[in-house]
């Protein structure tokens, strides 16, 4: 379930919400005259949001490619060219 609070708590209560954050992982959602003005997240929430987001941006830009082409590779063709990127010494 979502928090939401006034903005005016994030001066009144900063240690509840940081608590909450913290504790949560969860967002608390602030309003400034009932309506939504900020979200605040922990550090750890947002960096796994933006991670998240960036896999997302990854993975749609792989479909746009495999639709874009016929060509297909197998998983002992691709883990080879990873090996070969790294330098990897066959396991």
């Amino acid at each position: 379930m979502n928090t939401i609070r006034p903005v005016s708590d994030l001066r009144n209560n900063f240690t509840e919400i940081s608590k909450i954050v913290h504790e949560t992982a969860q967002p608390v959602f602030l309003t400034k005259n009932g309506y939504g003005d900020m979200v605040v997240l922990s550090m750890e929430a947002y960096e796994n949001l933006q991670f998240e987001s960036e896999v997302f941006i990854k993975l749609q830009e792989a479909e746009r490619e495999a639709r874009a082409t016929k060509e297909r590779f197998s998983s002992k063709d691709v883990l080879k060219a990873m090996k070969d990127a790294i330098g990897a010494e066959d396991v």
